[in-house]
């Protein structure tokens, strides 16, 4: 299998990178991304502006593309700019990917993502989730995690916070609401590529514990 993956640097995407590599059958990774990774004999990391993605590059092609990319409001600044990155690049890939024949896709999604929510985080990724699927996928999954845990570079006060207290309640929590480690949603992602099930297909945050 040839394995498209976009958001390699972020926590999943991060495991999901390590995991491909690792899996004998996934004969080849290609990971567009904005700064460099370190080589591997079955990796492609071609440097990339997410604004003016290459159109006409052979790697597009793939058996399977898993898409991880996301942001905070807090990094972003503002919604439009959080929407550029976590709609409007990931719809970009996904069309390019399957314009040249790619026909299956895995998304890191959200747990509560839906295009009518009222949350506006909530709304993007369901927007992406129905965009996604206009698209003539064969194979469409989105996994939906909930809290993910795991040690980020970058820190997030909030996620922090909630981490601690999930974490201590997480007993008596309903799985649904419980953390769901990084490892964990790497290898439904990564499951998800490798099955490629026709259809549409959702991975509940409760399957994720």
């Amino acid at each position: 299998m040839k394995l498209l993956l976009v958001g390699s640097s972020g926590l999943v995407g991060s495991h999901v990178l390590e995991m491909a590599l690792a899996d004998p059958k996934v004969t080849s990774v290609v990971a567009p991304t904005r700064r460099p990774l370190p080589a591997h004999p079955k990796l492609q990391a071609p440097i990339v502006d997410f604004d003016a993605l290459p159109p006409d590059a052979a790697w597009w092609q793939a058996d399977a593309v898993i898409c991880t990319l996301g942001t905070t409001m807090r990094s972003a600044g503002s919604q439009a700019a959080f929407r550029r990155v976590d709609h409007d690049y990931p719809l970009a890939v996904a069309r390019l990917a399957r314009q040249h024949g790619t026909p299956c896709h895995v998304l890191n999604s959200a747990i509560g993502a839906d295009p009518d929510a009222r949350f506006f985080y909530n709304r993007v990724k369901g927007e992406l989730e129905r965009d996604l699927a206009g698209l003539g996928f064969a194979s469409l999954t989105h996994v939906r995690p909930g809290l993910i845990g795991g040690e980020r570079q970058e820190q997030r006060l909030g996620e922090r916070v909630s981490g601690v207290i999930l974490g201590l309640l997480g007993p008596v929590l309903p799985r649904r609401w419980r953390i769901n480690p990084a490892p964990r949603i790497a290898h439904a992602l990564v499951d998800a590529a490798l099955q490629s099930r026709p259809g549409v297909h959702i991975v509940p945050s409760e399957q994720l514990v």
